[in-house]
């Protein structure tokens, strides 16, 4: 067991003071003016992050609480439905809309892959709703949702995205592109710990959600927005957490998002080059869009399950291994949310100690750790 712990997941990240204390504070009712405020400055923070006037709706419970609430309050059984997907959370629209007996049409394509933004709308004429994912944290893969959103508005289906890992950390203008809803969630780019989840609501998709007869209760879009305009929420919220996403937002607000964007880049870039410099081979697009996830295969004969676990034990570095088909294929570096330059050294320098100790030797030591360094000084410094 290792004393200290370098959390350089794609999430749970690490999370700022600022965020800490603001969790720290004494206990308020969810009753009660204070909160009140607490529950209005969190959802206009919300609202500048999402780039959106539409409601945003707050609901305890992970990201994947608002992806089924995206399905149980969109849709009746037997809808035809879209579900888009090139990974692991792709999949998780699939097993949410069969779940809810739905028609599904998927359009699916390779993990590791862009999905093809003219394929999905070729196919999402006679659907309700169109499912995909923004950020796919399971390969490193952000697929173009402003070509997905102009693809899919010709066959008059309401658009609904995953922006569980990328809300914060990369581009997504929600109004400018006209995606309907997004659903997200607190413990990625948002940099709060787990526990909240987020839907925005266009009218359209409202339109939608009145005619839907899918049953729903806590998850309840109707419930929750009548709540919230009333300054409370239907059921008794993670007031703790609200304290944290409300100084994680400002946080982001104070940096401005397109500065956040740039930084999340940076980091990108300096992973994606450390770990060539490492002899290693990209899994995850070789290219600026891949901005919150680097994946990369391992060498021949070593399994990527036990270098996470190495990393883990004995250095204390907590990246992520592959996942589904990819077990043991992939390793994945997160550089989202509450992360600088020196996570990425980190995570380069730890990941060629554990592979060192599975007889992986680079062409120099800590080539990887420099390669990172070299690109930080041509992009400016700290």
């Amino acid at each position: 067991m290792v004393d200290k712990q370098y959390l350089i997941t794609p999430g749970p990240t690490p999370i700022p003071p600022e965020v800490q204390t603001a969790m720290a504070a004494p206990l308020i009712h969810h009753r009660s003016p204070v909160f009140r405020a607490l529950l209005a400055d969190t959802v206009s923070g919300l609202q500048y992050v999402y780039q959106t006037a539409n409601d945003v709706l707050v609901f305890a419970g992970s990201g994947t609480a608002a992806m089924e609430s995206a399905v149980s309050n969109m849709t009746s059984p037997g809808d035809r439905v879209l579900v888009a997907s090139a990974g692991n959370f792709g999949e998780r629209w699939l097993q949410l809309a069969r779940a809810y007996e739905l028609d599904v049409v998927q359009v699916e394509q390779p993990w590791g892959e862009r999905l093809d933004a003219a394929a999905v709308g070729e196919q999402a004429s006679g659907c309700r709703v169109v499912y995909v994912t923004h950020s796919e944290t399971s390969t490193g893969v952000v697929h173009d949702v402003r070509a997905i959103a102009d693809a899919v508005r010709p066959s008059g289906a309401v658009l609904v995205v995953d922006a569980v890992s990328s809300l914060g950390g990369v581009e997504l203008a929600t109004d400018e592109w006209g995606v309907d809803v997004v659903v997200a969630g607190s413990q990625k780019a948002l940099m709060t710990p787990p526990g909240l989840a987020f839907a925005s609501v266009s009218e359209r998709a409202w339109e939608l959600a009145a005619a839907a007869r899918a049953p729903r209760y806590a998850l309840d879009w109707g419930r929750t927005r009548t709540a919230q305009e009333k300054g409370d929420t239907p059921f008794t919220p993670p007031i703790s957490l609200l304290f944290g996403l409300r100084a994680a937002v400002a946080l982001i607000a104070e940096r401005g998002l397109a500065a956040g964007f740039a930084h999340n880049r940076r980091l990108a870039r300096a992973a994606r080059e450390g770990v060539k410099a490492l002899g290693l081979t990209l899994f995850s697009p070789d290219d600026a869009s891949s901005a919150m996830v680097t994946a990369f295969q391992m060498p021949d004969g070593v399994d990527g399950q036990q270098v996470y676990a190495r990393l883990r034990d004995r250095f204390g570095i907590v990246l992520a291994g592959g996942q589904g088909p990819l077990r043991g294929r992939i390793v994945r570096i997160g550089h989202m949310g509450y992360m600088n330059e020196f996570d990425i050294i980190t995570a380069l320098s730890g990941l060629e100690l554990a592979l060192r100790g599975f007889g992986y030797r680079p062409a120099a030591a800590g080539a990887g750790a420099a390669r990172a360094l070299e690109i930080f000084a041509e992009e400016g410094g700290g």
